[in-house]
């Protein structure tokens, strides 16, 4: 990791007022710096998961993601839906090439999506039956089954070029989107540059470095000057920097607690559901930045309603376990039976702050919780038996799927807890098999009501993601943000302008 004296000497030198050298003109940024962390281990090749959370910069998409998180068209003019919904036929621009001259073709299309199917990796085009070009510039995907989430696919899927996709290619990668690759130092630094021969509106700025810091150094650079943006977590997001703003971004990046998944375990999952106190976690572990989460898709418009929980009730949860037939019977104040180690990452300030609060307000209810830090590894290994602060949060409902669906009990971190309900799972196939959107978000919607009878989970808090953004930095008005990996701020990169 870069510190501030790094950060300043990847940027160039010193910085000067009204930007750093190099800028040209007064007034005229030529170039950004950023600080938003998240870089990918992997590389930047979209067939291994790559542009999954914010804009994949180097690659194309089929489609784009509207302000309303539905779908407009990037690399496609138009699509169609046939054959009961088994069918997706996708016209293509005819003016995209690649960064090397090339021309972005329907094989081109073809063999991206065949690719990250048979990679079988972060990339999920689950459900493909086969891909074919009937045009120079037509697709046709055929499905196994009606698949409603497909087009979350055809917007998340950077297209790579066929003739030059190889063994390096995450490391150096060519493609038709806004941003061409430049240089990557692991560790360091990523530095993209603007790509004048995208077909779409041309980025104001010509070159752009992301800086990988800590947290802290982060912060630091932004005071100095030596980056123009910083994403930071929101407990460091109630200081003021000098030319800078907080910016607070709504997004569905939660915070909730897999709760293993036993008939008798049902009265201590409602009690603890509503003995949290939401408000407060927002409140004091967030510092105000988020709101009280309820279920898995708060903010979008799949979530279910009448998920809320009244305020938070301790008297209220010990009578729902006393109720069951629970007792104090050695009078310490906990109820029998109602104790739970609740794991979380040890390296994790915030889901730290998050169990270490749920299990002092869970004391009042008799529910005796042993919050206990580890590494991943180690969660993993307890995850299906204990308790585990998770974080979710995705712009595709694909993943209430892998949240609530018994099939996907034991599937990584898919549904840790082993919930299963076959009217939940109902719900869940008939709105994954659907080419009717109204019906698929009103299965989803009825999903997450069944299974919030059942508690698999408790939700805590939905974040708000937190940047120090330059004040002559104009970034638009961000869209709706997923979970915290990757780069989600950088959706609309291509549009951000200098002000000053």
């Amino acid at each position: 990791m870069l510190g501030v004296v790094g950060v300043l000497a990847a940027c160039g030198g010193n910085t000067t007022e009204g930007g750093a050298q190099g800028n040209g003109q007064e007034g005229q940024r030529t170039e950004l710096r950023l600080a938003i962390g998240g870089e990918s281990e992997e590389g930047y090749d979209p067939t291994l998961g790559w542009g999954r959370y914010g804009s994949p910069l180097f690659q194309s998409t089929l489609l784009t993601r509207e302000d309303d998180l539905g779908f407009g068209y990037d690399l496609a003019t138009s699509y169609d839906v046939s054959n009961g919904g088994r069918t997706w036929t996708v016209e293509l621009r005819d003016d995209a090439v690649f960064t090397d001259g090339e021309p972005v073709t329907a094989e081109d299309v073809v063999y991206t999506y065949t690719t990250a199917a048979e990679q079988g990796g972060l990339t999920d085009v689950t459900g493909l039956d086969r891909a074919e070009a009937t045009g120079e510039h037509t697709v046709e995907f055929t499905l196994d089954t009606p698949r409603s989430t497909f087009a979350d696919r055809l917007a998340t899927l950077g297209i790579v070029p066929e003739h030059a996709h190889d063994e390096d290619y995450a490391l150096h990668p060519i493609g038709s989107g806004p941003f061409t690759f430049v240089d990557w130092q692991r560790g360091q630094q990523l530095v993209v540059e603007r790509n004048d021969d995208y077909y779409g509106d041309k980025p104001s700025f010509e070159r752009i470095t992301f800086v990988f810091t800590g947290e802290d150094a982060s912060l630091a650079a932004m005071r100095t000057g030596a980056v123009d943006l910083a994403g930071v977590p929101s407990t460091l997001a109630t200081q003021e920097i000098d030319g800078a703003r907080v910016v607070a971004v709504t997004s569905v990046d939660n915070r909730g607690i897999s709760m293993p998944y036993t008939e008798d375990g049902l009265p201590l999952r409602r009690a603890l559901n509503v003995a949290v106190d939401r408000e407060a976690l927002v409140e004091g572990v967030l510092e105000g930045f988020g709101t009280p989460a309820y279920g898995p898709a708060d903010a979008t418009p799949w979530a279910a309603e009448g998920l809320e929980v009244d305020d938070a009730d301790p008297d209220a949860a010990r009578q729902i376990l006393t109720d069951a037939g629970w007792r104090d019977e050695d009078g310490d104040g906990f109820l029998d039976d109602a104790q739970l180690t609740l794991f979380y990452p040890a390296d994790d300030s915030l889901r730290r702050g998050l169990a270490l609060n749920v299990a002092d307000q869970a004391k009042d209810a008799g529910i005796e919780i042993e919050p206990k830090g580890a590494s991943w590894e180690v969660i993993e290994e307890r995850m299906h038996d204990d308790a585990v602060v998770f974080g979710w949060g995705s712009l595709d409902p694909t993943e209430i799927y892998n949240l609530y669906h018994s099939e996907e009990g034991g599937q990584g971190f898919n549904n840790p807890g082993g919930y299963a309900n076959p009217q939940v799972d109902e719900h869940l196939d008939a709105a994954v098999q659907t080419a009717d959107p109204d019906r698929a978000r009103g299965q989803w919607q009825q999903a997450q009501q069944a299974a919030a009878e059942d508690v698999p989970w408790i939700w805590l808090v939905n974040l708000e993601h937190t940047y120090y953004i330059a004040d002559c930095l104009d970034v638009g008005t961000p869209q709706v943000e997923p979970h915290g990996h990757g780069w989600p701020i950088t959706a609309g990169i291509a549009d951000w302008t200098w002000t000053c």
